[in-house]
């Protein structure tokens, strides 16, 4: 079991205060600034006893990668502060720490930042990354170890001049010339540079590059101790890793090292111990746990790292949706629009808490992303918005939705996607307005159960109440695009609250609709009748009593998934 420590050092931070790492992926920062830390120095030791030339670990955004890669930097880099794990779970392996801490020359780059809406702008902010690197060893200017090509060669990457494609391999070479050591290489969020390539149309050439890039830097290098990569693909090997000997994986599905990336459950359970906020760990662990990594339930970091900041800040206590503002939401929207019918009900089977059966492509590119439906059930399950709960008999994951959070995403993406489909199609909204203002209820239900039969069946999900919401967002949303009309919801009227009261500005028409959600399509005839009686019973005719109507009419629509049923009267 991994312990969890309170690190405070320095003059500015008070003993006993307990700051929330909001951002933080300087791991030297914690011991410095007095952040609390997690302990994940383990990863260090399973690292060495289970060595890989190169070793590629992949994981969702915000799981805790760069600032494990930040930690490894430490503990390895000859000079390094060896202070900064006392009292961390490394340290009580004296051997170990003798025999590597502070041993190694280490380049350490990030390819986040290295984006572009051209290749050449991309090529350029990855120079940036390069350069960076070279400058952090000014030293070798004035090694006696290196000659004048060498020093001239470090002054081209210095200046982010000369060939790219082999820069970190001759950066590795002169650091091995300088100490007499081997290079520990690591690389950060490798494939982002790819996807942003993807996005904007130069994907192959960044391939190549990268291509180019890692096969001088990690194949056949005599400079190279052992490297160390991140990101959240696993970029097929024809593609980025062709000219490499196959890496080894550390995905969502390994058992090994499968506790480092992320909050297990009892190191959450210690963190809100230690911060006196425990009475918040039902609510904790319904929105942000639920994640399968290995043989662990897993929590993203970022989010209860930004809960725990809320609660002690005296903030509002309702958990928000932290990961959602980082994360690459689109990709559900994107998976909406190319499902079949099958797919969408499969979806919604996901919505409503259930699991299905799906392989896993564990060796992918961006390009494979969308040509191929089946293939978006993977890059769910890679990118974080779905995990599994077990592999079947026949090779098949048990994939499902991993906690509420993840959940609300999906469903604010779908109902986007789905209204935004609703009403660019102009034609069917015409006939959907024409059977509400003639009252034709047949009409109005066709039309509506046309649509339903186009969307996602995540409706099922949540309490009666979420569900009439939905439907009432349904409709509100189909209404709001005619100007011509005043629409007022849950406007107080009457005894209580109608759900949509409409008032037609130039002929003086009115309606208003009342909503329910049935539990059994056989419900919905009387629940539809229901509506009807409760627009009656409740009153809410008074809220028109001022402005006369010319007509008034009264809709009572019932909904069970993609069904619904209409009474007017």
């Amino acid at each position: 079991m991994q312990s969890v420590l309170e690190l405070t050092a320095g003059s500015e931070v008070q003993h006993g205060e307990k700051i929330m790492p909001v951002g933080i992926d300087n791991f030297a920062e914690f011991h410095q600034m007095g952040y609390y830390y997690v302990d994940k120095t383990g990863m260090i030791q399973e690292l060495l006893e289970s060595p890989g030339k190169v070793n590629l670990f992949t994981r969702p955004r915000r799981f805790g990668k760069s600032l494990n890669m930040s930690m490894l930097k430490y503990f390895f880099e000859i000079g390094t502060d060896k202070n900064l794990f006392d009292g961390l779970a490394i340290s009580r392996e004296t051997e170990l720490c003798e025999k590597y801490m502070g041993q190694f020359p280490v380049i350490s780059i990030t390819l986040k930042q290295v984006t572009g809406s051209t290749y050449t702008a991309a090529e350029k902010n990855l120079w940036k990354e390069i350069r960076k690197a070279a400058r952090s060893f000014p030293f070798l200017l004035k090694s006696d170890k290196l000659d004048d090509q060498d020093k001239e060669d470090l002054k081209n990457l210095r200046n982010g001049t000369g060939m790219i494609d082999d820069s970190l391999a001759v950066l590795s070479d002169l650091l091995y010339k300088h100490y007499g050591k081997k290079v520990i290489i690591l690389i950060d969020e490798y494939d982002a540079p790819l996807q942003r390539a993807y996005q904007k149309g130069y994907y192959d050439a960044m391939v190549d590059l990268i291509r180019q890039i890692f096969g001088y830097a990690l194949k056949s290098n005599d400079s190279l101790f052992f490297s160390v990569l991140t990101g959240i693909l696993r970029i097929s090997k024809e593609s980025i890793f062709s000219d490499l000997n196959n890496p080894k994986l550390y995905t969502m599905l390994d058992d090994r090292c499968d506790e480092w990336f992320g909050f297990t459950d009892d190191e959450v359970r210690k963190l809100l111990d230690d911060n006196g906020i425990n009475e918040h760990y039902n609510t904790v662990k319904n929105r942000y746990d639920g994640y399968r990594i290995g043989q662990n339930s897993i929590y993203c970091p970022w989010d209860v790292v930004n809960y725990c900041d809320q609660l002690l800040n005296d903030f509002d206590k309702e958990p928000r949706n932290y990961w959602a503002n980082v994360s690459e939401n689109g990709i559900i929207r994107t998976f909406a629009e190319k499902a079949d019918s099958i797919t969408r009900d499969e979806i919604g089977s996901l919505m409503e808490g259930k699991t299905v059966n799906k392989k896993l492509v564990q060796e992918l590119t961006y390009r494979d992303m969308t040509n191929n439906i089946d293939n978006i059930w993977s890059i769910l399950f890679t990118t974080g918005y779905l995990t599994q709960r077990g592999r079947n008999a026949d090779g098949t994951y048990e994939l499902c939705i991993p906690n509420c959070e993840v959940q609300d995403i999906f469903k604010h993406q779908i109902e986007e996607w789905f209204r935004e489909k609703v009403l660019d199609d102009t034609d069917g909204m015409k006939i959907l307005y024409t059977a509400l203002d003639s009252g034709n209820a047949e009409a109005l239900e066709d039309s509506l159960n046309y649509y339903l039969g186009a969307s996602v069946s995540y409706m099922d999900g949540g309490t009666l109440d979420d569900k009439e919401k939905f439907y009432h967002g349904l409709l509100l949303g189909m209404l709001l695009p005619r100007k011509e009309w005043e629409l007022k919801s849950n406007r107080e009227a009457g005894k209580g609250r109608s759900d949509i009261a409409a008032f037609q500005l130039r002929t003086k028409d009115a309606f208003i609709i009342e909503i329910k959600y049935s539990k059994e399509e056989a419900d919905l005839p009387a629940d539809a009748q229901e509506a009807i009686a409760q627009i009656n019973r409740m009153q809410y005719d008074q809220y028109f009593r001022m402005r006369n109507p010319r007509t008034l009419r009264h809709f009572g629509i019932a909904f069970c998934k993609k069904l619904c049923k209409v009474v007017v009267e």
